[in-house]
């Protein structure tokens, strides 16, 4: 088991099959040393966790767990994409964070810290990366949360 996956084990996290992209576009892209998956939406058991606007519909708390999803998504793709070898994910570059917003909410960087936290628990300081989170009006499938991942890779 590699140092990623057992890190996973560990946290009782294990990542489900790739979600299916929702519209045309490829669920990975490797280039160079980068691997760029494309923006994952909080998917548990095929169905969204949260879909609404933050905070009217969905509060900050569900959201950021809707975001941490997003990240389990997320790995669960660049597993994919790396042929099962997350341990070639040498750190995480960015996080791109899009929040469904309500008119005047500001919290987008509390609901991204559900992503940004998951990646630091399983990565540790390779974990940590730079990021963008940004209020949007609507979200594709009316979700909450939409996250996409930039990795260094081996």
């Amino acid at each position: 088991m590699s140092t990623i996956e057992s890190r996973l084990a560990d946290l009782g996290i294990v990542l489900p099959d790739p979600p299916k992209p929702v519209a045309s576009y490829v669920p990975a892209v490797r280039s160079g040393g980068l691997l760029i998956v494309s923006g994952q939406l909080p998917f548990r058991d095929g169905a969204l966790i949260a879909t609404g606007p933050v905070p009217s519909s969905v509060s900050i708390e569900t959201a950021s767990e809707a975001a941490r999803w997003c990240g389990i998504n997320g790995l669960s793709v660049a597993r994919m994409a790396l042929d099962g070898d997350l341990d070639r994910i040498r750190r995480v570059v960015r996080l791109g964070v899009f929040v469904q917003s309500d008119d005047r909410f500001d919290a987008q960087p509390k609901v991204a810290n559900g992503a940004s936290d998951l990646m630091v628990e399983v990565l540790g300081d390779a974990g940590r990366h730079a990021r963008a989170a940004v209020g949007v009006n609507a979200l594709p499938l009316d979700t909450s949360v939409e996250v996409e991942f930039m990795f260094e890779i081996a």
